[in-house]
């Protein structure tokens, strides 16, 4: 049976292959006020913008090594937008006086028949989960502040169940390679959301992906 046609297209305008300069931490949900408000004298949208997503990450085992691994995420609030696909590299550990978490990040627009697409290529689906919650923008600087959900019943995006009783922050930037002066402004940027929230580097060999 032949895969189904899927299109894509890089959702950033120029090339897809950029660097991802990261910074996690999370907050409890009674704190999440205070730091939504100090976000909005900090960045350039003062109302940020406010979304549901559902993500399905995906898995190819090879011979030997780690699985390779593609997030396919769409709108639950906004259906008719296209899907996004990701892939997100190693992080890059040599450097130890970075201040961020250096990945490879490959992210393209894709339309709706992706998971179809996905699943016949032989990539098995992992976990899934939504996420809600608010986007900032400083420039190039991104603060997405959300709420996970595992989805109970696969495909069904009613059934969650969240995971914890915190908010997840996340402070990143979007650059071609070399541009290391980014990781010093994110680590200015986090040094003001203190003490409300700590964002550090977080060893991805700790997380489950």
């Amino acid at each position: 049976m032949e895969a189904p046609p899927v299109s894509v297209m890089p959702v950033t305008g120029g090339s897809i292959n950029m660097m991802e300069y990261l910074l996690q931490g999370s907050v409890l949900d009674q704190a999440l006020e205070s730091l939504l408000h100090r976000l909005r004298g900090l960045c350039d949208n003062m109302e940020p913008e406010i979304f549901t997503d559902h993500e399905l990450v995906y898995l190819l085992k090879g011979q030997q090594g780690n699985p390779f691994i593609l997030r396919a995420r769409h709108s639950l609030s906004h259906p008719a937008v296209p899907w996004h696909l990701r892939y997100l590299g190693q992080p890059e550990v040599g450097d130890k006086s970075r201040h961020a978490l250096v990945r490879n990040c490959l992210d393209v627009s894709a339309s709706h028949s992706l998971p179809d697409f996905l699943n016949e290529m032989g990539f098995r689906l992992d976990h899934e989960f939504v996420a809600h919650g608010h986007v900032f923008r400083r420039g190039a600087l991104k603060v997405v502040v959300s709420k996970l959900s595992r989805v109970l019943v696969p495909g069904n995006t009613e059934n969650t169940e969240r995971l914890s009783l915190s908010y997840l922050v996340e402070l990143s930037v979007l650059a071609p390679a070399g541009q290391d002066n980014v990781s010093e402004d994110i680590r200015s940027f986090a040094e003001q959301l203190k003490p409300l929230v700590h964002l550090e580097k977080i060893d991805p060999s700790k997380q489950r992906h």
